[in-house]
């Protein structure tokens, strides 16, 4: 047998046993993808991903869209290769998505309380834009003992307290400071634009004397009517809040935002609708362009890597805020070109 038939025996053999070592050989490592990318103004399972009720919506003619990441775990060898080679992939340490520390199940849950968070900041950032007056709005409330467990729900806004208006924060720890644990007081709330009241009786207080409702509570603002986020089980995480917020104020806002416009990005939220970074952008703007955007927003801290790789035809504005995305994309309809990365 001569060298050159032993060289190709050996490689064959070589091909075989990685072949079906590499199907079975697990590696630390996980793959990461372009993900779905949703329009914020239109519907998932026939449900409007922003719904409005106590109003009617603006109509709307062009495309937010917000961008994921997907992740597939459990990989083998030949997997792990694949997706080295793969130009629209990228492969990380397992550890970089789920920390040895946690369960999935545990990130699968902070991811979703983030989402939820992103959500809320959303609305908040969005009516704050509106100028939109506050209140004080439940924000949780304090588990099954509280006493107002099954009388006020979350983002209830208190308007009176044994007859006591609840104009701030102040106002209210004062009001409750002032009555005994085991009072019944009696709460005014506005719920879905609809004022109506409820009897609790007031829990001790755990940081000070009096009595407490049980609840958390923060200064928010608040609308004539209602706003609800929904998009599915399969997204989580924080980086939606900047395209939601965006979303909603083309649907009540004085302005057409997009202007026919196909415009996709991402960017976490806060409720003074400062834009904060993401991670993955490579992949998100690979699956914006892969379904038509024109324009992607990207946060002022991912300019760099979102500049040094993105694909052809896409035009990248950089946001610090909610509203100088606001600023930007006027000056797209009046055919300008916003600051870029």
């Amino acid at each position: 047998m001569n060298r050159r038939l032993l060289t190709m025996l050996v490689g064959g053999i070589l091909l075989l046993v990685l072949g079906v070592f590499g199907t079975q050989l697990p590696v630390p490592y996980a793959q990461l993808s372009p993900g779905p990318t949703l329009d914020t103004l239109g519907a998932v399972d026939s449900q409007d991903i922003i719904s409005v009720s106590g109003r009617t919506p603006n109509k709307t003619a062009g495309h937010l869209n917000l961008t994921t990441v997907s992740v597939t775990d459990n990989l083998n060898l030949l997997d792990a290769l694949r997706g080295w080679i793969d130009d629209d992939t990228s492969v990380v340490p397992r550890a970089e998505i789920f920390p040895p520390d946690k369960t999935p199940e545990q990130v699968d849950q902070e991811n979703t309380q983030a989402f939820t968070d992103s959500e809320n900041a959303a609305v908040v950032a969005a009516l704050h834009e509106l100028n939109m007056p506050d209140r004080v709005v439940v924000t949780s409330i304090a588990g099954d003992n509280s006493p107002s467990k099954g009388k006020l729900r979350i983002r209830d806004a208190l308007v009176s307290v044994d007859g006591v208006q609840v104009k701030d924060l102040d106002g209210l720890t004062a009001l409750l400071t002032a009555r005994e644990p085991g009072k019944k007081v009696r709460v005014v709330y506005l719920r879905e634009n609809k004022e109506t009241s409820t009897e609790v009786t007031l829990t001790k207080a755990a940081n000070r004397g009096g009595g407490a409702l049980g609840i958390t509570v923060e200064v928010r603002p608040v609308a004539p009517y209602d706003i609800d986020i929904k998009v599915g089980e399969d997204i989580g995480g924080p980086s939606a809040g900047l395209m939601f917020a965006l979303g909603i104020l083309e649907k009540v806002g004085p302005v057409e935002l997009t202007a026919g416009r196909y415009i996709a990005g991402t960017g976490t939220i806060d409720n003074d609708g400062t834009v904060g970074p993401i991670g993955g952008i490579p992949l998100k703007m690979i699956a914006a362009r892969h379904v038509g955007a024109e324009v992607f927003l990207v946060p002022a801290d991912n300019c760099q890597e979102a500049k040094g790789d993105h694909p052809d035809g896409l035009m990248l504005v950089k946001v610090t805020s909610l509203h100088q995305a606001l600023e930007a994309l006027a000056t797209l309809r009046r055919g300008g070109f916003p600051e870029g990365c």
